[in-house]
């Protein structure tokens, strides 16, 4: 059964729901950009019902100054106190859950990152955002990473109606190869920039993590490039879609990985 519910942030009243379910083991799910709880096209509100439908409580709220909720809009990087007494209210309003694995999307899962030690079990991170500024004010990259550029340039050499078209002098050489050619690895991020600083958040990481990403997404895209080195430090999972919101039976695919997360012994009480 969903309720509403309320509680307190730094003087504001934020709005929040709780799908409720018998475990112990329950799931925070933060909101990215300037979504509501429900997320894009309710999808947020989709999962909560199903991770509850398979036994774990959920709870959606949204951050100051968005949807429901009282007080500024102080974005992503301010919202560490929201996810604080989110965590605080999930515990009062559940309180036979004593372990809470927090999932986060875009921004969202940069935020939880950023705005470590949480009082929490774990995290899900998918597709976090790297580039510097909101995720609604600097919206999708007008360009996507050099990796991806590259990738790209490199599969239609390998579709043969892409060589069809090289044989048949369809496609301008000096033109494909300039691409191919001027296209170098990105720098390093400067140390101060968002980039290096989620990196930095995921080597210092203190609990079980585990970064889903689309890797047809942009985002997903720029996280990889910008830093490659977190790959290598916690569990990724990966899926063939552009999708950054997991729409359509994408979502049935995140639902999975986060209930086989939610699920694992280490994660129960």
């Amino acid at each position: 059964m969903r309720h509403q519910l309320s509680f307190a942030c730094e003087g504001d009243t934020l709005a929040a729901s709780l799908d409720e379910a018998p475990g112990n083991t329950g799931l925070l799910i933060v909101s990215g950009g300037n979504e509501i709880r429900s997320g894009a096209h309710r999808g947020m509100a989709m999962l909560a019902a199903g991770i509850a439908d398979a036994g774990h409580p959920v709870f959606r709220f949204d951050r100051r100054g968005i949807g429901d909720s009282e007080g500024a809009n102080g974005g992503f990087e301010s919202s560490g106190p929201d996810i604080v007494a989110a965590i605080a209210a999930f515990r009062a309003a559940a309180p036979h859950v004593t372990r809470i694995v927090a999932f986060g999307n875009c921004d969202a899962a940069s935020a939880l990152l950023l705005h470590q030690p949480l009082a929490l079990g774990g995290l899900i991170v998918a597709n976090p955002w790297t580039y510097d500024g909101e995720a609604e004010e600097t919206g999708e990259p007008a360009l996507p990473p050099a990796s991806a550029i590259r990738a790209r340039y490199l599969a239609r050499l390998k579709d043969p109606k892409s060589l069809l078209r090289l044989f048949k002098g369809e496609v301008d050489f000096r033109k494909l190869f300039r691409g191919l050619s001027a296209i170098k690895a990105t720098a390093p991020a400067a140390p101060d920039s968002l980039a290096a600083r989620i990196d930095g958040a995921i080597a210092a990481l203190g609990m079980p993590t585990t970064i889903v990403l689309a890797n047809g997404d942009r985002t997903a895209q720029a996280f990889v490039e910008s830093c490659p080195a977190a790959l290598d430090r916690v569990p990724v999972e990966r899926l063939a879609s552009a999708s950054h919101s997991f729409a359509g039976n994408d979502g049935e695919w995140l639902a999975a990985r986060i209930l086989a997360i939610l699920n694992q012994p280490s994660l129960r009480a």
